[in-house]
């Protein structure tokens, strides 16, 4: 599993999800609940930004229809998403954050 430096801990505030590309694939980056995870950004029920909705409760809200993604396993628990989207492994090396684009099972 190879993993890719994408901004650095000091970077991500609490709460805040942070958008980064990584080879082509756009990761928002999340700084909750003391841990950091990555998820894939894109709503996929509508297609837009992750990374500009709210994190509440190890959860992202997609800004659009209010779609809610559990941070840990990417899967949906609020309408109008059904399908989840892809989370990613991620590392802490002092003050790197690491992630990689191959997915948690």
């Amino acid at each position: 599993m190879t993993f890719v430096r994408v901004c650095g801990l000091s970077e991500l505030e609490e709460d805040t999800p942070k958008r980064v590309e990584l080879d082509g694939t756009p990761v928002s980056v999340v700084r909750t609940e003391g841990e950091v995870f990555a998820i894939n950004d894109i709503c996929s029920h509508a297609n837009v930004s992750l990374s500009e909705g709210e994190v509440d409760d190890c959860h992202i809200e997609c800004w659009l229809h209010g779609s809610r993604f559990d941070l840990r396993s990417g899967k949906p628990d609020a309408l109008p998403a059904t399908r989840p989207v892809p989370v990613y492994p991620v590392k802490i090396e002092g003050d790197d954050v690491l992630v990689s684009l191959t997915q948690e099972s």
